[in-house]
């Protein structure tokens, strides 16, 4: 059995069955394009005239260009491919001699016009241009700045980031990924700033995926990360063309899938996910406000319902005397220990965000509002839970929504759980303990071979002045050298 030859997938096919010369027939051509598409209902053939024949899918093709471009420009009783080609006005037309290039063509929204007695093909592009239209980020709002957000389509998005980046040395390499989508995948950068090593990196990783489709970005996000078995991602998926631009700008690659609305950026350190493209927009004194607040959020969120498990549980002697009271009778009538009363809690905080995000948008607020409510209400009546406590994971709910990206706000809601654990068996030496490891696990992340926790480590006192405070303008005049760009001038500013 191990000589068995390997058995081909049902999407794959034989290289000697479409690879072939294109015949001077056109009953002939059109029956080989139906066999190698299965006879798709939705593929269109059709002969305007004697001695040409049309070959489309329905719905992937723009019907106004072909009847105005294409079929209206048929004149005569017979021509010559060159005269079609000479004709038809549209700029994307490609000559086929096999049948493997032209189905591929077709499949990318061509239409092959064959003309009888000739062993080629046209392939003309007018593949329809419908998606949705361009609108305000919806994760990633901001009050000063560009209202403009990228769609599924991938020219639109490449569109948008030229609008803002008038520079013939923006370079668009484009790959293709998966045996069965073929999806196209854009990879952004500026020549001159960004780091050739880099490039050839991402699109090592790229070109070395074996998969059947990706189907978006997140998706590949994942593929080509340095660590896939990390909790922390190691890019940022951003639907803003302007933090894009600013990415792009700093020396780093922006990746775009056809079909996905969120562009990857890299490389990325962990203190960029706490960052919005508002902070740049603001004054810098708001900014390093904004930021500090986020990392506050931050720790609160991870750290604060743990602090309270191993109090209550070890140490008794932290707690304010005053507070010793209240904190006694709120907890008078609670059955449980403080880590399984803490676990219930957040447990059903979770339930609460995940059905409001999963219902619909009006919804899915009133649930999260109302459920809230008569749940704690009824919690701390039924003596489930203390009044304390409910404020505690109420607050570190509330500030893990302060983080700007979605992808690590998730991880601070996952990381908590196993740190109000080891307080509840360890008190404060667990929860060091889950510091000690969670820092020591950042410290070891690389994001495209650069350290994860850049510029505190290694120590890169340049790059401090944008990074969990922001500077004025005037020092930061320098691109980061997470990204090793070839040119680190941003502009002439103070040193």
């Amino acid at each position: 059995m191990f000589f068995n030859k390997k058995q081909r997938g049902p999407g794959e096919t034989s290289k000697e069955k479409t690879d072939i010369p294109i015949s001077s027939s056109g009953d002939t051509f059109t029956r080989e394009i139906k066999d190698v598409l299965h006879e798709s209902s939705d593929l269109v053939m059709m002969s305007p005239r004697s001695g040409v024949t049309f070959i489309y899918f329905d719905m992937l093709i723009d019907k106004t260009m072909l009847n105005r471009d294409i079929i209206s420009q048929l004149k005569g009783e017979a021509c010559t491919p060159e005269e079609m080609e000479e004709n038809i006005n549209v700029g994307n037309i490609e000559r086929h001699l096999s049948v493997n290039p032209s189905v591929m063509s077709l499949l990318n929204g061509a239409v092959l016009v064959h003309i009888e007695g000739y062993p080629s093909v046209l392939a003309v592009n007018i593949r329809s241009g419908d998606s949705r239209s361009l609108s305000k980020p919806e994760n990633e709002s901001i009050v000063i700045g560009p209202q403009l957000g990228f769609n599924e389509s991938l020219s639109t998005n490449v569109s948008l980031i030229r609008r803002y980046l008038v520079n013939p040395h923006l370079c668009n390499k484009s790959l293709k990924l998966g045996k069965q989508t073929q999806t196209t995948i854009s990879l952004l950068y500026i020549e001159g700033i960004a780091s050739e090593q880099m490039v050839q990196t991402v699109t090592q990783r790229i070109s070395n995926i074996k998969i059947d489709g990706v189907l978006d970005s997140s998706l590949l996000m994942q593929l080509i990360e340095d660590n896939g078995l990390s909790i922390f991602p190691q890019m940022i998926l951003t639907e803003r063309p302007d933090r894009a631009c600013s990415w792009l700008l700093n020396g780093k690659v922006v990746i775009l899938v056809d079909g996905s609305s969120l562009v990857i950026g890299c490389p990325q350190s962990f203190v960029e996910f706490f960052q919005s493209m508002e902070d740049q927009n603001v004054k810098w004194q708001v900014a390093s406000f904004f930021r500090i607040l986020r990392f506050m959020a931050m720790m609160l969120s991870v750290f604060f319902t743990a602090v309270y498990v191993a109090s209550l549980t070890f140490h008794y002697e932290i707690i304010p005397q005053p507070l010793l009271i209240p904190l006694s009778e709120s907890r008078s009538r609670v059955p449980f220990p403080p880590i399984i009363e803490a676990l219930l809690l957040e447990f059903i905080i979770e339930l609460l965000r995940e059905a409001g995000a999963r219902l619909p948008t009006k919804v899915g607020q009133t649930m999260g509002i109302v459920g809230g409510i008569v749940i704690g209400t009824a919690a701390v009546q039924a003596g489930f839970t203390s009044n304390i406590l409910i404020i505690i994971v109420a607050l570190g709910a509330l500030a893990s929504f302060t983080t700007p990206s979605f992808m690590m706000g998730n991880v601070i809601r996952i990381v908590r759980f196993p740190i109000i654990v080891l307080a509840g068996f360890w008190g404060f030496y667990g929860i060091m303990f889950s510091f000690c490891f969670l820092l020591i696990h950042l410290l070891r992340q690389t994001s495209l071979g650069s350290p994860f926790l850049a510029p505190f480590y290694p120590v890169r006192i340049r790059d401090w002045a944008d990074s969990v405070i922001r500077l004025p303008l005037t020092f930061t005049s320098k691109r980061p050298y997470q990204a090793r760009p070839l040119d680190s001038e941003k502009y002439e500013g103070e040193e």
